[in-house]
């Protein structure tokens, strides 16, 4: 990192989640001085004692770093933090509301307290995503609380860090999107990531709010098509592996987001593709694209359960080892994870599951509750089990030891929903393997 043209400046954060969290700790860790704010009394004192609520790699020690540094605090009380502050990021939660709009409740609240709190200039980051003019929105709770009648700027700085990788992707990002409405928000905001080596993009507003939505919803199309794929070669006798392979070459397609499987998860891409769906029919399009690719990401999970039922022919009174429980690897982050809709579904059909994840046991018990046995190692998840399941493709699980794996299931049977392995090497092992998209 660079830090020619570095200015620090005293930023705060109204929302200790995610993604205020990593960003956060991030800005601090290259000189500004940062103050998290969360209402959750219980995660602050959480963070004071140096405990992380999430598990992202590395975010542990760079937060104990910063605090020791004195360039990271941690606080519940917003009033002083957005008086100490010249920029305020509003990284609260936009859960999506059971019309698939945005929930921008905490949005509004977190603009009228900086309104009625502020006693001179600052920038309003929207850090949150959030649909496209909602800018103008925070700009007008501003104004109608702000009896000071302080000036102020709303800018929008969508993030795209992956859960897992999220301290690199911020340090050595694609871009920097910053959406301003004049120079001077602009000028804070090229002193704000002065020291990160990437394109900075500035745009209106508008546009940046909507990039992060069609990022995201562009790159879940891209996961459901290779599943749509996927389905025409097992109907064919094709291999998606080898389709994916020839497309991935193609300098304009690329092979990043082409692995098939049991669809994606997570916080953000169901969350996206869902809000950008309503974005649209509120704005007079029916974006239809996108309701297909929501369709086809439920039926891969579908084809998926559909998979486990013929492997088995009966599952009721089955005892089915699951690998894997968090959306992806190297996050603990339960949240739209297809295991969750295999473990209840199978646990339905009276099915006992014996599940292990390296991370996100702890979260996934507050999802699935007794419906799953947790297990100490993915060994003891196999102990008595009449299939193993695979959903996360944990690096733990690509070098087991084989011969164990054999002994320890009652049926040498593996359903893997990460098409971890390849089909030959499992059946020279002596498994029946059964994976997607693989004729």
């Amino acid at each position: 990192m660079s830090k020619k043209g570095f200015k620090p400046h005293r930023l705060a954060f109204i929302g200790a989640g995610y993604v205020g969290l990593v960003s956060g700790t991030c800005l601090a860790d290259i000189g500004h001085q940062v103050i998290l704010v969360d209402i959750n009394k219980e995660k602050i004192a959480q963070l004071k004692k140096g405990k992380i609520p999430i598990y992202e790699p590395g975010l542990d020690d760079l937060i104990k770093k910063n605090v020791k540094a004195k360039r990271l605090s941690f606080t519940t009380n917003l009033k002083p933090a957005i008086k100490k502050s010249d920029v305020i990021f509003i990284a609260v939660n936009t859960p999506p509301q059971t019309d698939g709009k945005a929930d921008l409740s905490y949005v509004a609240g977190a603009a009228r307290e900086i309104a009625e709190a502020a006693d001179s200039y600052k920038v309003v980051v929207d850090k949150s995503t959030v649909p496209v003019q909602t800018g103008e929105r925070v700009a007008e709770t501003i104004n109608r609380y702000n009896q000071r009648q302080i000036d102020f700027d709303v800018v929008s700085n969508p993030e795209f860090l992956r859960e897992g990788s999220a301290i690199e992707d911020f340090s050595k990002p694609d871009r920097v999107v910053v959406g301003v409405s004049n120079q001077r928000a602009e000028k804070i905001m090229r002193e704000i990531y002065a020291p990160i080596k990437a394109p900075f993009i500035v745009t209106d507003v508008k546009s940046a709010e909507l990039i992060k939505h069609a990022s995201n919803s562009f790159l879940a199309m891209k996961i459901s098509f290779i599943n749509a794929v996927a389905r025409i070669c097992e109907l064919s006798g094709a291999n998606v592996d080898q389709v994916a392979d020839g497309m991935g070459l193609d300098f304009r397609i690329n092979k990043h987001f082409l692995n098939s499987g049991i669809g994606y998860g997570g916080s953000c891409f169901p969350k996206d593709v869902s809000a950008f769906i309503s974005i649209a029919d509120e704005l007079g399009y029916n974006f239809g694209l996108l309701k297909e690719v929501e369709n086809i990401n439920d039926q891969a999970r579908h084809q998926f359960l559909n998979k486990i039922e013929q492997a088995l022919w009966v599952t009721r009174g089955k005892t089915i080892a699951l690998w894997g429980l968090a959306f992806k690897p190297n996050t603990d982050d339960m949240r739209n994870a297809p295991s969750i809709s295999i473990a209840e579904k199978l646990y339905a059909d009276g099915a006992k599951i014996q599940a292990y994840d390296p991370k996100a046991s702890a979260t996934a018990r507050a999802v699935l509750k007794t419906k799953v046995t947790y297990t100490k190692n993915m060994y003891d998840a196999l102990k008595g089990a009449d299939a193993l399941v695979i959903a996360t493709d944990w690096d733990e699980f690509k070098e087991p030891n084989w011969k164990k794996v054999s002994s320890l299931l009652n049926n040498p049977i593996i359903i893997d929903g990460r098409n971890m392995f390849k089909p030959q090497d499992m059946e020279k092992l002596g498994f029946v393997y059964h994976s997607v998209g693989r004729g």
